[in-house]
This record gives structure tokens, C-alpha cells and sequence, in this order.
């Protein structure tokens, strides 16, 4: 199994061998059942993770898995630390949060999917913000379980904002953009994926909008990942080694052929506008596709950059309670590294 493989050694192997190496083949024995919950609505970015259901990509590792549609990568963790979900994928941050804040919260990540954030505040050009601290007087717009509403202390602390000074308006997920395309607000807290693109959908003009990023502003965190509670996993191993492959076979072939995953979004949904959906999944790998990650496969990350990211959140949030990157993030669950290279046919 792939928990008892040195990585290590395998990231340096040249051979690339088939992606596809289940535990289970079709016909043996019952599948197990899974409720997954991903981090947002069904978009261009969760396209891949409707692909690998409507393909059989987790039925071929013996799983037999429901998918459902996130409300935000604070609500996600909450949803599988209670036991209603089995696996959820969500922004990593507010899980940190969670961890270093309610010691019975047992969750870990054996997978970090996107480790660029894409965390960031977006306005239109005539709020006439131009720097962050322009923001100072504002009305930001989000759910409380967004990720950038909930890691925005760690933005302004990076660029002297006075958090103190800003208006935040509660919304659901659905108006956000909205709003802020109304002028009901003056900017708006998120994932730019998501932001921008539903902006374009309501008519903005791509070149009226202004994202300023986290990552830019110098503030280290990592991004969306896959959530399971520690004794799930480890009772469950074949289970959450099984959930990894089939995402990034998935992902994978979204980024080759991304007509499939938009298919079945599409499928779901016939109101979807296919081409600005694959534009925005296209884009998402961005935030995927990082030098560690091209040069060394998925889940090529290490023990240091879990713990900046750890780190961040508890400066962010005048925590002292510590947490090491090994009791958060669990990479014995990866499946061999020769089936976690990603794809060099560009998307």
C-alpha cells in the first residue's frame, strides 16, 4: 500500500507509470460508502471532483462515494468534524483555526490539493480602492465561514490595515457578488476563482475589477485540501488513499482535457455557461500547478511550509496555543509518488 512506500526515493524516479493502480477491482466485494462535502458550489474548480463520481473514478477504488455541494471553507471543517461528512475538501486556514482553538477537534489533511492561496479581497475600480489601506472605512462583503473574511486579520496585519476600521456585511453565499456588483459594498472577501469569474456573470467588465491577494501582500498559507477526521483515517486507510488517487487522477485529466470535467458540471446544472466554467477551472490551476508540485507531484509539500502556514494563522490571531505541521498534516495516506506526477500537456 502507498502509506508503506519511502516517497522520498519515489520523487526521484524518472519512470511514470500508469495513474490508475486501485485496491479494489470492479466485482470484489461491497463498496464503501463515503459522504464527501466539497468547500463551495458546484463551479468550474469542483468540475473535477463531479468527473471522478460520473466516471467511476472512486468506484474503481472500491468507494462508493455522494458528493455534495460546500458553503464556505469555515462551514466545511465544522460539517466533518461532526460526523455528518466522512471527507470534505476547503481552504486549510480555518481548520488551523479550529485546531489551535477548540482542542477537541480532531481533524488533519493527508492532501493539500492547491497549495497556492488564492485568498483575496476584490473591488471595482469606482470604490477607488488602489492599496489596502484603502480599504480603512469600508464594507467588505462575505459569509462568516469564507475563508478570506476569516483570515483577513492576517491580510491587514501584513499591510497595516486597522481592522478595527472596517465594515463587515454578513451575506449568504449566493449574493455576495451581487452585492458588491449592486454597490451594496465596497469590496468583497474570497477565493479570486470564484470572485472574479461570478463578477463576469453578472455582467462586470473584467477590466473594472481589482483583486489584491494574500499571497501578494507576503502572508504564507496554503490553500484548499482534503479534510478527514484522524480516527476515520486511521481506521480507514484504503478509504482516504482511494479518495486521494481518484481526485488527482481526476485533476489530472481535467487539466489535459478540461471539455470532460465541464461536462459534467454542465450535466448538473444546464444553466452553467460551459465556456466561462472551463475558463475558470482552467485558471484555478493556477493555484495548483506550483514549482513543487510540477517539479515534484502532488503532494510534493513539505513539513516546513505546513508549519508557516500554521504559524501564520496563530500570529494572525494572538493564539499561543502550538501546533506541530505532523499533528496536522498526515502524508502517510498518499498514494506512491510515481502515481501522484502531474501532467505536462497543457490544459
Amino acid at each position: 500500500m502507498g502509506m508503506r512506500i519511502d516517497r522520498r526515493a519515489l520523487l526521484g524516479a524518472a519512470a511514470l507509470v500508469p495513474l490508475a493502480a486501485p485496491y479494489a477491482a470492479k466485482g470484489q466485494g461491497a463498496l464503501t460508502n463515503v459522504r464527501f462535502i466539497l468547500d463551495w458550489a458546484f463551479l468550474g474548480p469542483q468540475a473535477p471532483f463531479l468527473m471522478a463520481l460520473d466516471r467511476g473514478y472512486y468506484r474503481e477504488e472500491g468507494l462508493n462515494v455522494t458528493v455534495d455541494r460546500g458553503f464556505g471553507s469555515g462551514d466545511t471543517p465544522i460539517k466533518v468534524a461532526s460526523g455528518a461528512y466522512d471527507i470534505g475538501i476547503a481552504d486549510l486556514s480555518p481548520t488551523i483555526r479550529m485546531r489551535l482553538t477548540q482542542p477537541n477537534v480532531d481533524l488533519v489533511t493527508p492532501f493539500v490539493i492547491q497549495q497556492g492561496s488564492q485568498l483575496t479581497i476584490i473591488s471595482l475600480r469606482r470604490a477607488n480602492i488602489r492599496t489596502p489601506k484603502d480599504l480603512e472605512g469600508k464594507r467588505i462583503v462575505a459569509p462568516e465561514t469564507d475563508a478570506g473574511r476569516q483570515l483577513f486579520p492576517a491580510f491587514a496585519r501584513a499591510t497595516g490595515i486597522d481592522a478595527s476600521r472596517i465594515s463587515w456585511v454578513t451575506v449568504t453565499p449566493q449574493l455576495r457578488e451581487s452585492m458588491l456588483a449592486r454597490g451594496d459594498a465596497e469590496a468583497m472577501a474570497g477565493f479570486e476563482t470564484s470572485g472574479l469569474f461570478s463578477l463576469r456573470t453578472l455582467n462586470v467588465n473584467p477590466a473594472d475589477i481589482v483583486s489584491m491577494r494574500y499571497a501578494a501582500a507576503g502572508v504564507p498559507l496554503l490553500s484548499t485540501a482534503l479534510l478527514v477526521r484522524r480516527p476515520y483515517a486511521e481506521a480507514n486507510p484504503r478509504v482516504v488513499t482511494g479518495m486521494i488517487r481518484a481526485i488527482v487522477r481526476a485533476h489530472n485529466e481535467s487539466w489535459t482535457n478540461p471539455d470532460l470535467p465541464i461536462a459534467s458540471l454542465t450535466r448538473r446544472d444546464p444553466t452553467t455557461n460551459p465556456a466561462l466554467e472551463r475558463e475558470r477551472m482552467v485558471a484555478n490551476f493556477e493555484f495548483i500547478r506550483t514549482p513543487d508540485v510540477l517539479q515534484g507531484g502532488w503532494g510534493n509539500l513539505s513539513m516546513a511550509r505546513v508549519q508557516g502556514a500554521i504559524d501564520t494563522v496563530r500570529t494572525s490571531f494572538d493564539i499561543a496555543t502550538p501546533l506541530a505541521a505532523a499533528d496536522l498534516y498526515l502524508p502517510q495516506f498518499l498514494p506512491p509518488a510515481e502515481q501522484l506526477r502531474f501532467p505536462s500537456a497543457a490544459g
